[in-house]
């Protein structure tokens, strides 16, 4: 076997390698986005076709909500964390 055979195979493992991480990421980042936006139509074509990156990319571009769906946070302010932590001091 010369260098070139050798050569040959590895060049196509790493750019298959490429390709499934390219394709690993946009799908990812793909299908969160549409489970967020309650977007199930999306959703299930996006986890059944693989099309190396380019229906999620043009999902990504051009069909997602703008905005997802805000999560709840309680805000709270350093001092009635403050307060919080003296009362739970004195119940100890």
């Amino acid at each position: 076997m010369s260098e070139v055979d050798v050569a040959l195979p590895l060049a196509g493992l790493i750019l298959l390698i490429i390709i499934m991480l390219w394709t690993m990421v946009w799908t990812a980042i793909a299908l969160w986005k549409s489970a967020r936006n309650r977007q199930i139509a999306w959703f299930i074509v996006l986890f059944i076709l693989n099309t190396m990156g380019i229906l999620e990319i043009v999902y990504l571009a051009f069909f997602q909500k703008n905005k997802a769906i805000p999560l709840k946070v309680r805000k709270t302010s350093a001092t009635a964390r403050k307060k919080t932590r003296k009362k739970n001091s004195k119940k100890k």
